[in-house]
């Protein structure tokens, strides 16, 4: 008899329990809330309606975008023509295309670019004007202004007006040879200069040669030049590293293992 009034008495709890949940759930049914819930306040009138997502532009198939169009667009090249007294513009495309090795990010052509001199804005001459990718344009740039110029006018009290230069965007293998690997010349990463101009060259203004400077003034200037383009640049080559570079100092900004690391020779 314990036992059956025990199973009587906890049925009877589990009735009891179920037909309060029941009760429950009928009252959250008549209440989809609890009556104290906080809605959002409105969104104000006065607020312009959200902006829809714009779709993205379709996908360029490979060999059909115009070189000149990239360049055009491209943040280096505004940011270059940005600058007065920069005269760079995009390169024309070429009439027979450019192997997929020996093709330029960005090509542009460099004719002039600015530098800051204690007289006020002034411009360095690149003859011929060569054909590079817009970055190594920007890094060219950035070393005229910052350090060229400085150390032509502290070492000669004149300021730099042109550079002789050449070996632009070149398609062809290092120092020239038949079975090494491309140069940087290839993709239009690296310059070769051979000589600085300071002054007007009219006007009694003087040549300093990286192949045969005259007296120990030019020597200095051309190591400290070298030392200051090791800081420019990923790759620096120049007189005395190898017979291919006897005559002119090349520069490129190939990427190594570390952005800090450097080639300097």
């Amino acid at each position: 008899m314990p036992k059956r009034s025990l199973v009587r008495q906890g049925g009877y709890a589990v009735v009891i329990a179920l037909a309060g949940l029941a009760g429950v759930g009928l009252a959250w049914g008549r209440e989809s809330r609890p009556a104290n819930t906080l809605l959002p306040p409105p969104r104000p009138t006065s607020l312009p309606a959200a902006a829809p997502i714009p779709a993205p532009a379709p996908p360029v198939a490979p060999g059909n975008a115009e070189p000149a169009a990239v360049a055009e667009g491209s943040a280096c090249l505004r940011i270059l023509t940005a600058v007065a007294g920069n005269q760079i513009r995009p390169a024309t495309p070429a009439a027979k295309p450019e192997t997929e090795d020996c093709r330029v990010v960005d090509p542009v052509v460099v004719e002039a670019m600015a530098v800051r001199t204690p007289s006020g804005p002034a411009q360095v001459r690149l003859l011929p004007p060569p054909t590079v990718s817009c970055e190594l344009a920007r890094a060219v740039s950035l070393w005229l202004d910052t350090s060229l110029q400085p150390l032509a006018r502290g070492a000669f009290a004149r300021e730099l007006t042109g550079l002789r230069v050449g070996g632009g965007h070149e398609c062809r293998r290092r120092n020239r040879q038949t079975q090494d690997q491309l140069s940087e010349h290839a993709t239009g990463r690296a310059l070769d200069i051979f000589a600085f101009q300071l002054g007007d060259e009219k006007q009694g203004g003087t040549v300093v040669s990286v192949e045969r400077p005259n007296g120990l003034e030019q020597v200095r200037f051309l190591d400290a030049v070298r030392q200051s383009a090791c800081g420019a640049f990923m790759t620096v080559l120049g007189p005395g590293s190898d017979t291919a570079h006897a005559n002119h100092l090349h520069v490129d900004i190939q990427q190594r293992r570390a952005a800090s690391s450097r080639f300097c020779q």
